[in-house]
């Protein structure tokens, strides 16, 4: 079982076995928070600070028979102890968070963490109602609020589906253009259909346009700089010149949207196509935006 799992049967096996959904996200947040490498990172949701991989996990422990659940809560069922399991650090985090939060109910959890935590409230439906004008405003003020046009690139190579979905949120991206070929991951969350509910569910468009990508064939045996260069420049001798029409239609998009993020798999800019095309709708005619990479 992944260690992560683990934690998770922990944090229920000091609840005596029986927690609301909405509190495991809250402890699981706050534990991951006094992790020196946390095992899970969150999003700002619709109750706040969630973790879409530990749901993940969750629905698999169910399905594998460790847990039960039902509308409200989740019901640990195998008899193991797994708090036992834990290495010492967390052990000692683990007890931490039951003294200090053990108790409190699942809307105590969501306030402590609005007001400690505003970042992760700004998507929350419950906000307005549990916090006082004051507090809410700092829920408001911690939206992100930049509006200027701008052209970002993102790679989701080596981090987390939450870290990079908190990479949108905070450069305030609109619309996410997938420019892969074939939009299928063996990662948690990167397939098309996934990625395109994740964001969705956080207010952000999904495009995919594959014609703009590489087809897996001429991807392989990349083992050098020397090799991505030389597969870049047949891209931008063939594959850019055979696709002005999308790269016009990401550039309306743009100018429509005002935050666009061309997305595919690696994180180093130099080793990936959306560099080339990035480049390519920055040469057309009228551009005068800003190109980033997150």
């Amino acid at each position: 079982m992944f260690y992560r799992r683990k934690i998770i049967l922990a944090l229920i096996e000091s609840q005596n076995g029986n927690i609301e959904k909405i509190a495991l996200q809250k402890l699981l947040f706050l534990f991951s928070k006094k992790q020196q490498k946390p095992e899970y990172d969150f999003v700002p949701y619709h109750f706040g600070c969630f973790s879409f991989s530990a749901s993940a996990d969750l629905k698999a422990m169910v399905k594998h028979g460790f847990l039960n659940e039902d509308n409200k809560y989740f019901t640990k069922l195998d008899k193991s102890n797994f708090t036992s399991k834990l290495n010492i650090n967390d052990k000692k985090t683990l007890g931490e968070i039951k003294t200090l939060y053990g108790k409190l109910s699942s809307n105590a959890l969501m306030k402590h963490t609005y007001l400690n935590f505003h970042y992760y409230a700004i998507n929350s439906k419950a906000a307005k109602d549990i916090l006082n004008d004051e507090q809410y405003q700092k829920i408001l003020d911690s939206k992100p609020a930049n509006s200027s046009t701008i052209l970002f690139t993102i790679g989701y190579e080596g981090i987390s589906l939450e870290e990079y979905l908190n990479r949108l949120i905070k450069n305030n991206v609109k619309l996410l253009i997938d420019v892969r070929n074939n939009p299928i991951s063996m990662k948690f969350g990167f397939s098309k259909s996934q990625i395109q509910k994740y964001c969705e569910n956080l207010g952000i468009e999904y495009l995919h346009i594959p014609e703009v990508g590489i087809e897996s064939q001429h991807r392989q045996e990349l083992n050098s700089q020397k090799d991505y260069d030389n597969l870049f420049k047949i891209y931008r001798e063939k594959t850019l010149l055979k696709t002005e029409l999308q790269q016009e239609q990401i550039f309306d998009l743009l100018k429509k949207k005002k935050r666009v993020a061309l997305t595919c798999f690696e994180a180093d800019i130099c080793q990936c196509h959306r560099k080339h095309l990035a480049d390519a709708i920055t040469s057309l005619p009228k551009w005068k935006y800003e190109l980033k990479h997150i």
